[in-house]
Parts: C-alpha cells; sequence; structure tokens
C-alpha cells in the first residue's frame, strides 16, 4: 500500500471523508487541498498541503484523489474537472456501510459510517450517502444528491441531480424527487416534489415564495 488519497476541501465535511478514508485502509497518506492554504495547515489528523488549484500538480503515479466539497454543484464542478485532466477520482465507501453487492456507486461518492444501501439501487457520480442513512431496494439518486444523517429512503425513490435531502427526514416507497430539491430536516415526504422546489413539514409542503 504505497498510493496516497489527495482530498480537495477541508471542512468539517473534509474530517469526515478522511476519517472514511483512514478506515478504509487503502491510502499510505492523506493529503489535503483547501483554499485557505497556508493559513489552514490541518484537517483534523491530517496536512493540508496546498490550494486546489494546486493539488493536479501534486499527483504522482498511483493517486487518486477526492473531492471533499459539500455545496453539490461546486463538487460536480471540481470531480468534472479532475476526471477531465485524467486523474483517478475514487469512491470512498467506510467499512461499517452495508451495501448490497447490486448496488452501483457513482465516481466520486462517499458513503458514510453506518449507511445501508440495498438491492438494485443506483448511486450517481458526487454523492454523499451520511451516516445512518438507509436507502432501500430500486433506489436511483442522480448526480451530486446529499442524503443527509438518519434519513430514510424506502424502496424505489428517484432523487434529481444536487438535491439535499434534509437530516432525519423520511420518504414513502415510489417517491420522485426533482433535480436541485432541498427536503428540510425532519420531513415526511409522501407526494412527488417537482425539481427546484423547498419542502418541509409532516408531511412535507413546499415553501411559499414571498
Amino acid at each position: 500500500m504505497n498510493r496516497r488519497l489527495l482530498i480537495l476541501g477541508a471542512s468539517g465535511h473534509g474530517k469526515v471523508v478522511g476519517d472514511c478514508a483512514r478506515a478504509v485502509g487503502a491510502w499510505s497518506e492523506l493529503l489535503f487541498f483547501d483554499d485557505r492554504w497556508p493559513e489552514l495547515t490541518v484537517c483534523g489528523s491530517w496536512p493540508v498541503v496546498g490550494r486546489g488549484e494546486d493539488l493536479a500538480a501534486n499527483v504522482l503515479p498511483g493517486d487518486q484523489v477526492f473531492v471533499a466539497i459539500g455545496k453539490s454543484a461546486t463538487r460536480l464542478e471540481w470531480l468534472d474537472r479532475l476526471k477531465g485532466a485524467g486523474l483517478d477520482v475514487t469512491t470512498v465507501v467506510h467499512p461499517s456501510a452495508i451495501l448490497s453487492l447490486e448496488v452501483s456507486v457513482g465516481i466520486g461518492s462517499l458513503v458514510v459510517a453506518g449507511a445501508v444501501v440495498n438491492i438494485d439501487c443506483l448511486i450517481g457520480k458526487g454523492c454523499i450517502v451520511n451516516t445512518g442513512a438507509t436507502v432501500d431496494h430500486d433506489c436511483i439518486l442522480g448526480d451530486g444528491v446529499h442524503i443527509c444523517p438518519g434519513v430514510h429512503l424506502a424502496g424505489d425513490v428517484q432523487i434529481g441531480d444536487g438535491s439535499w435531502i434534509g437530516i432525519g427526514s423520511s420518504v414513502v416507497q415510489g417517491i420522485r424527487i426533482g433535480a436541485g430539491v432541498m427536503v428540510g430536516a425532519g420531513a415526511a415526504v409522501i407526494d412527488h416534489v417537482a425539481d427546484g422546489l423547498t419542502v418541509v413539514g409532516v408531511p412535507a409542503r413546499p415553501i411559499k415564495s414571498c
């Protein structure tokens, strides 16, 4: 094991990525890059060694890279940029997460400790399935979707690109959630949600614009 993992983004989410990567044990060294460098020099237990624009120049043969940025649009933009530069963008799945053998996980996605992803689910690129979330059979997550801690998706749920499913929320079976949707913390989604809406409450309802 002599390959390194170069991680873009040294926020709290970056620390979670580092902790998951350490638990995986596939990399000899973790190095972080963040635009707050050189003022920011550490992320958790690991060094911050440069800005985002410095990452590609520091890649050695065999290295892999990961984008640890919470904002979906920015995460996907950097993921595509690094992949387009020919770098090896990897996925990170914590060893305590439970994934069916019939699950597809896109490049640059993160599955955190305690998450469960059941049979025949498709997870797009640059997704986050966060701590203790459950994703039941036949769900489809578009690119850049964030399933926050403690979320529960029933079977056959589909979620569009860049949507954010807030902490502790639940989505019943067969629901279709569009792209760019925000689901509030603790919401219960029992109806389909169109693109770009923010829904909150039990049952979840759109927030009316002023």
